[in-house]
């Protein structure tokens, strides 16, 4: 389990750098997970590059059986009557040498096919694993995390980055498959003439460090890929969830000012970036096709017609050379594509990291039905930026009680109550189940007895039996139903088309405010949890439906531990205990009645919200 602390501040989603050795260290285990698929890749690829080499390799005895049929031959008996037909007629010769081509020619396709699949599967497979690993990462990391996020850079890495991870993962695939078919390609270079062979390394490598230089630039503007494909995704999921208040504010022009801005730096990106990359293929092309012509010149002049080197020889190591230039051209290729894209897996690398993330470590202890009380002592809380927002905080919750929290915006309240379920840990003091500290609980098992309702209701796009029954997936109608009428929604739910099987759009587009809480209680009430958190449940409701569900609420309540936070005084005024919190301290706690007797903070709340009242 990753550590609870945060030991560095985490780094943007949409910072990126070359992979490191630590980075690809992190992406390891998935490499790990499909090891065999391959190694399977590398043993088809290898065998693929062999038959390339004997097919090759066969072209010798073919071109001296034309020239002369007698010097055709290894020296070794038994390999030269079975591979190339010694002492047999020119014919037959030339019958069996072709057949052997023919059936390495066959054997390289077909293996070359095998690995080019294994390489694609083993491609998809791994990048799966790399987005599954993500998932469980943002699944696993501290909501605090999230505070700090832009939606649309984890969107970006998810998406964009990960696809440009999946073009980073096939140049490596491509590279295992060229890089021993050069291997090949080098040793039968090597055996016709070690002297042109070092001649050609010499001119190859003198290629690749030119190419140095003009890749650098292809990987810096590729790292700009990432960082405005960020930028894009930010802002147009902003827009997408903001489309109302844009509307509203009538900013639709500002808005599309801003994306087409952002929309141009991410194109004007991939479009450098490409000006560069598509400089690579028709360079190399040029000096190999110059290098080709004085290798042909110097190789005759010197070699054949001093008679060091035979001509069948030379047409065989010339034929491997012009196989081989392809190949030398896709590996600058690849190196072009690794430069374009490997900002890309970088920053999923950087995603996957543990040491710069807050984590919540899961407690061993299956949390039990709560018996007494649940104590919040001498807590602090600061997120991983900014001031504290809880100051030395205590608090007991007593089993089968009302607790309200009340203060105004900023004070603390959701933050203390989010302490509950543990969505944060305490900075410093501790949380008490029954006396057992809550980070020894398992939180899955804590969380099980809790439901929630906040003043920020989310809806899923899906229908509305889905919707309420999110929290228990096995719910009966008849239960969903009732959670409904108790939640005051069933009224507008059998208006809806098709009732419970009604989809509500995105985000719960077509329902109003108050028809979103509705729900969002009736889901909390299906769950039927041994403690409940009221986030401004009722906020959203208008008069009459706040009445109906606070009734249903209140008989809800009977024998739970309920946490209550609300601006509304109206809604808690039956509460068992009422703790007022300024700029995240308590500033007094006790009964309602008491608390106004007091005449103190909670008074001062009291008159401010009923002023009109008693003005009129």
């Amino acid at each position: 389990m990753p550590p609870s602390t945060l030991s560095s501040p985490a780094k943007s989603a949409s910072t990126t750098s070359s992979p490191s050795k630590s980075d690809l260290h992190i992406l390891a285990p998935s490499f790990r997970r499909y090891a065999g698929l391959i190694a399977l890749t590398s043993i088809c690829a290898l065998f693929a590059s062999l038959f390339e080499g004997l097919s090759i390799g066969l072209l010798i005895p073919f071109l001296q059986t034309l020239d002369d049929p007698g010097s055709v031959g290894t020296g070794i008996e038994w390999l030269d009557h079975f591979l190339t037909g010694s002492g047999r007629s020119v014919v037959q010769q030339l019958y069996i040498i072709c057949g052997f081509i023919l059936l390495a020619t066959l054997l390289r396709g077909v293996l070359g096919y095998a690995a080019s699949v294994l390489a694609t599967i083993s491609r998809v497979r791994i990048v799966e694993d790399l987005r599954m690993r993500i998932i469980d990462q943002l699944k696993a990391v501290s909501l605090s995390f999230f505070s700090g996020k832009r939606g649309g850079d984890l969107l970006n890495s998810l998406m964009n980055e990960i696809t440009r991870s999946t073009v980073t993962l096939g140049a490596l695939f491509t590279l295992i498959n060229e890089t021993t078919m050069l291997m090949v390609y080098l040793a039968l270079m090597v055996w016709i003439s070690w002297e042109l062979s070092l001649l050609v390394l010499v001119f190859f490598g003198v290629l690749s460090y030119a190419l140095t230089f003009l890749i650098r630039r292809v990987r810096a503007h590729g790292e700009h890929i990432t960082e405005t494909s960020a930028d894009f995704t930010s802002m147009l999921t902003e827009f997408i969830q903001g489309i109302y208040t844009v509307v509203a504010f009538n900013r639709q022009k500002d808005e599309r000012n801003r994306l087409e801005k952002a929309t141009r730096n991410f194109a004007d990106a991939i479009i450098a970036t490409y000006k560069r990359r598509a400089l690579i293929k028709p360079l190399t092309q040029s000096v190999v096709t110059t290098g080709m012509i004085v290798l042909i010149v110097i190789s005759v002049q010197f070699l054949v017609l001093e008679g060091s080197l035979d001509l069948a020889f030379l047409l065989a190591f010339l034929f491997t050379l012009l196989r081989m230039i392809p190949t030398m051209l896709n590996l600058n290729n690849i190196r072009g594509d690794w430069a374009e894209n490997r900002a890309g897996l970088a920053n999923v690398a950087q995603l996957l990291r543990t040491h710069d993330k807050p984590y919540l470590p899961n407690g061993t202890r299956t949390a039990p039905p709560l018996r007494e009380a649940i104590r919040i002592e001498q807590v602090d809380f600061q997120y991983t930026t900014g001031p504290k927002v809880l100051h030395n905080v205590s608090v007991t919750l007593k089993q089968g009680t009302t607790t309200a929290f009340v203060g105004g915006s900023g004070a603390g309240k959701s933050t203390l109550a989010d302490l509950i379920p543990r969505f944060h840990d305490p900075t410093s003091g501790r949380v008490l189940y029954d006396g057992i500290d809550m980070r020894d609980l398992d939180v899955y098992s804590l969380r099980d007895r809790i439901a929630i309702v906040t003043q920020k209701t989310f809806i899923f796009n899906d229908s509305v039996r889905a919707n309420i029954a999110y929290g228990r997936p096995n719910a009966t109608m008849a239960e969903i139903e009732e959670a409904a009428r108790q939640a005051n929604a069933l009224p507008f739910i059998e208006e809806m088309a098709k009732g419970f099987d009604t989809s509500l759009g995105d985000q719960g587009i077509r329902l109003s405010g108050g028809q979103r809480q509705r729900l969002a209680i009736a889901r909390a009430l299906l769950k039927d949890p041994e403690i409940l958190i009221l986030d401004e449940a009722t906020s959203s409701l208008d008069s009459i439906s706040e009445r109906a569900v606070q009734q249903s609420l209140e008989r809800l309540m009977q024998g739970r531990t309920v946490i209550a936070i609300a601006h509304r005084l109206s809604t808690i005024e039956h509460a068992d205990w009422v703790v007022v919190l300024e700029e995240g301290r308590v500033v007094e706690q006790g009964t309602y009645q008491d608390l106004l007797a007091r005449e103190g903070a909670l008074w001062s709340y009291h008159k401010i919200q009923h002023a009109p009242v008693a003005a009129q």
